[in-house]
């Protein structure tokens, strides 16, 4: 039951008031935008087109980007648009639809990096049955999962922002809607439904940055059996993965493990999961995967 009875809009603050500001805010986070999607788009076409990247790593690569381009495109138009205009008002319909893509994308996220991580521990773990364990089918069922976590996380955190009622003020002070700055707005007791916050949001981020955290010690300790060449490539691989993780859920963890208190540098620090994480990852990647760079090369030049 949707039970806002006096309030159909919103009014999102934005990252600053200050018109010189708010110029320079539309120019950067524009050109941000434009080379998030790039990137990702880049490495969801290489993915897709070349032979030579058809491993389980690069299968979940494919859908990290696609996820980390639909992220970027809930967040980063709405506070462009913002930058540049004088009412910079949202309505309550698009205010629960960007709650729930924000949580759904960015839970998507959680589960991808998960995967990925549980590639790498099998890769170098148990290399001799890593075919056998990480085939097509198991790779697809896991991305399938991610998917309804994703949506069962993100109905969650929509079923408790409709249930919030709005009579009052309708500033919200933030560059997006979410549930942390709504909560603020409700004209009732939001204890009970902070706790649900926490318990929710805030678990899934601390629990899987803990799984994680032991998986990269696991393969860390496993890598004293090879080589120094097999260490050094496994390393590269597992350090782009483990920044990916850090950028990511740092923000994350400091945003929604803590009561209903909101401070200035929230919106700051969001910024680098909603904004930078997604630009970031197709950088770290690329940059870092020899192998990424060479199909990208292959393909695109042959293109052109």
């Amino acid at each position: 039951m949707v039970m806002n009875s006096t309030v159909n809009e919103f009014i999102l603050f934005g990252l600053t008031q200050d018109p010189r500001k708010q110029k320079a805010i539309f120019g950067v986070f524009l050109m941000l935008y434009l080379a998030t999607l790039l990137g990702n788009f880049l490495i969801v076409v290489t993915i897709k087109r070349s032979r030579t990247l058809g491993s389980p790593m690069y299968f979940f690569l494919f859908y990290l980007s696609f996820t980390d381009a639909c992220l970027s495109t809930t967040i980063s138009p709405r506070l462009i648009v913002d930058a540049i205009s004088q009412r910079k008002t949202i309505s309550y319909n698009e205010c629960m639809t960007q709650v729930f893509s924000a949580h759904f994308f960015g839970c998507m996220e959680i589960f991808v990096l998960i995967v990925m991580a549980f590639d790498r521990y099998v890769a170098i773990c148990k290399p001799l049955r890593y075919t056998t364990i990480m085939n097509r089918h198991v790779c697809s069922v896991l991305v399938i999962l991610g998917w309804v976590g994703s949506c069962i996380h993100s109905s969650a955190q929509i079923f408790l922002a409709l249930r919030l009622p709005f009579c009052g003020p309708n500033v919200i002070d933030h560059y997006f809607c979410d549930l942390q700055p709504l909560l603020k707005l409700a004209c009732m007791d939001t204890y009970v439904i902070n706790l649900l916050v926490v318990s929710n949001s805030g678990a899934i981020c601390t629990v899987s940055f803990i799984i994680l955290l032991i998986s990269y010690v696991i393969i860390l300790y496993s890598l004293r059996n090879y080589s120094a060449e097999g260490r050094r490539k496994a390393l590269s691989t597992c350090t782009s993965h483990f920044i990916v993780v850090v950028l990511f859920f740092g923000p994350c963890i400091f945003i929604y493990t803590r009561p209903a208190t909101t401070f200035p540098v929230d919106k700051v620090v969001a910024v680098f999961y909603t904004i930078g994480a997604p630009l970031l990852n197709p950088l770290i990647y690329t940059l870092r995967n020899a192998e990424v760079k060479n199909a990208m090369k292959k393909l695109w030049c042959n293109k052109v």
